[in-house]
């Protein structure tokens, strides 16, 4: 199909300008692969103040091993809360280095708020009861976090 250049050139100034929808917000998010003892983690890395927002919403599913590396950008007492999310998740609070500081479990669709114990850089969103089901808790080093303490903007 051939388009002439001045159509072109506006379609894809269009693009350039649309509004990014939540669902753009997720696609756009880069995937990372973390090391939690002998587990292989795939998380999308929401290192953006629109992925931070968006995070899980709306998902129906998760597979198994995969989760939500949120990059803050700066370690603070961070909270999560699951309005307009569809899945029971478990999210571990972590330090500068990928420690756990704790591990909180979240119902689907509920605004309570679930926050680190101490000043958090991280948090990682999973499938409900994945940590405890691995035998992580507190103190363990979720491997590969704390190299991405830069990507957060």
């Amino acid at each position: 199909m051939f388009l002439p250049r001045p159509l072109l050139s506006v379609l894809a100034a269009a693009c350039l300008l649309a509004p990014i929808s939540r669902a753009d917000a997720q696609a756009a998010m880069p995937v990372t692969e973390l090391g939690a003892g002998m587990f292989r983690i795939e998380a999308e890395v929401a290192a953006t103040p629109d992925n931070r927002m968006v995070g899980l919403m709306q998902r129906r599913s998760m597979a198994a091993n995969h989760g939500m590396l949120f990059v803050f950008t700066e370690a603070q007492r961070h909270c999560m809360w699951m309005k307009n999310t569809l899945l029971p998740l478990s999210v571990a609070f972590m330090d500068e280095e990928g420690r756990i500081l704790n591990i909180e479990d979240m119902q689907p669709q509920t605004e309570t708020n679930h926050c680190a114990a101490k000043p958090a850089r991280f948090a990682l969103e999973m499938n409900l009861g994945w940590f405890k089901q691995k035998g992580f808790g507190p103190g363990t080093r979720i491997v590969g976090a704390d190299r991405l303490a830069g990507s957060a903007r």
